[in-house]
């Protein structure tokens, strides 16, 4: 017998959970349990408490995964159709439980045989390594893993394929010169994106009570500020994270959201936790050197995003309603941290003004769903085909009444008592409904990005006008 037809003879073991998938259908599972009812975060330690079989028995049978839209080791599928092809018996050895583990081997059509967890045996470690034993004997097989929970089934294979390891893996594989199968690892852009740096331009509305009363100089109020922005971009970051966490199906199936650092598999649900961890304590700890009001405004915002992520997100016009409220509440926040007022007038302006963009958000979302039928939803959404009209409508109107409510403001004894130069801030009127009107009519031509805010950023056109539009406000002031 040849060394090819040899090596044919042995059956090929591989694991599931980040190895043939860059994911861990365990915390997927925990994730997707809680989307359908939050409630369940009370069972799930009394189901870990009988073990963590038992709790993966529960999991299966209270949910269902979708196998085609996993994140698969593409080099390692490659590798495993050829073994496949050359005549192998290829097998899938998961404590994942049994009913994804022959989902996913019925999609991929690669195995022969799986081996998974049941409701009484949680098929990892020592376990697995057991079973496979028992089954193709000590040496009678080859294994592929990723983890230190891998490291027994090393140990008893003939060889071992180590693919994207963790510290312990490649620990393991450098000491015993195994074959490593390389998959794509994160960048310093991948931590940015987990973190929607972009996003923290939002909070600079903190900022606005503070310009609008002249207080630019002001070195404690500009300390507050700067404090404030931390705590709520931390805040914010974090709360990104948990909702990555919630939406990995959803992000999936979307063209551009399925790259995300956690739905492609770049970056593991327990790293996501931990850093979301830390942003909270950065945030909490920045947010102590503030008065006590803004702990409340920060605290009514984890409310009210922690919300929108479980539930509200897919609430039909509440949704947009509740966007508007969370720009609003960074300018309130912004108030309470610099000790400022916040009038009617800046309140009502941020409403419309927010709303319009919540609007384009929704609008352009069914604008890039072109395959939706009349009766049917956005993928997690409260929106359906036929409401593309009434949005528009809704949002364009938004956009006028915020200019409206801007011009009332402008022609008020407030801005004479605020303003030396009060027909210097006329402009900015005019000013708002081209910024707005404008990103409408550019989302009616397919041309906009699905979050108005990221193509401000991005737009130099908006960007010319917003600068145009402060260097109006400062000199209106001097």
């Amino acid at each position: 017998m040849d060394a090819r037809s040899d090596k044919n003879a042995i059956p090929l073991a591989v694991d599931l959970d980040g190895t043939l998938i860059a994911t861990d259908l365990l915390w997927e599972g925990l994730f997707l349990l809680l989307r359908k009812n939050p409630l369940y975060l009370f069972l799930v330690p009394v189901w870990l408490f009988s073990g963590p079989a038992r709790l993966k028995q529960k999991l299966a049978a209270r949910i269902d995964i979708d196998p085609a839209s996993l994140p698969y080791r593409e080099t390692l599928i490659a590798r495993l159709r050829e073994e496949r092809a050359a005549g192998r018996q290829v097998v899938l050895a998961t404590g994942t439980p049994r009913k994804f583990a022959e989902a996913i081997a019925a999609h991929l059509g690669l195995f022969d045989a799986v081996h998974a967890t049941d409701g009484r045996h949680n098929l990892t470690s020592g376990r697995k390594c057991a079973a496979l034993v028992a089954t193709y004997g000590d040496g009678g097989f080859d294994y592929a893993g990723n983890s230190r929970h891998d490291l027994k089934c090393f140990d008893v294979a003939r060889e071992a394929i180590v693919v994207a390891p963790d510290r312990s893996a490649e620990r393991w594989r450098v000491a015993h010169g195994s074959e490593l199968i390389e998959t794509p690892r994160p960048t310093f852009k991948t931590y940015l994106k987990m973190l929607r740096a972009h996003q923290w331009a939002k909070n600079t509305l903190i900022a606005v009570p503070m310009v609008l009363s002249h207080e630019y100089l002001n070195l404690g109020m500009i300390a507050a500020c700067l404090f404030a922005f931390v705590a709520f971009s931390a805040a914010a970051s974090a709360v990104y994270i948990l909702n990555d966490f919630f939406d990995l199906a959803l992000d999936r199936r979307h063209k551009t959201k399925r790259k995300r650092p956690f739905a492609s598999g770049l970056l593991s649900i327990p790293f996501g936790l931990k850093t979301a961890a830390i942003l909270i304590l950065i945030s909490a700890v920045t947010a102590a050197f503030l008065p006590p009001l803004f702990w409340a405004a920060l605290g009514g915002y984890l409310v009210m995003t922690t919300a929108y992520s479980l539930s509200i997100k897919r609430w039909l016009l509440l949704d947009v309603l509740v966007l508007a409220g969370l720009y609003t509440v960074r300018i309130l926040a912004g108030a309470a941290a610099t000790g400022t007022e916040v009038s009617f007038w800046l309140l009502a302006f941020s409403i419309f003004f927010f709303l319009s963009l919540a609007l384009v958000k929704r609008f352009v979302e069914l604008r890039q769903t072109p395959d939706l039928i009349v009766g049917q939803r956005i993928a997690g959404r409260g929106y359906r085909a036929e409401d593309q009209e009434i949005i528009a409508q809704a949002g364009m109107a938004s956009a006028f009444s915020s200019a409206m409510v801007l011009a009332l403001y402008i022609d008020s004894d407030a801005v004479k008592e605020l303003f030396p130069n009060p027909w210097l801030v006329w402009p900015v009127a005019p000013i708002i409904l081209y910024l707005t009107m404008r990103i409408w009519i550019l989302a009616r031509r397919d041309e906009m990005h699905d979050d108005p805010v990221v193509f401000i950023i991005s737009d130099w056109r908006s960007q010319v006008i917003i600068l145009l539009g402060a260097i109006l406000l400062v000199a209106a002031g001097l």
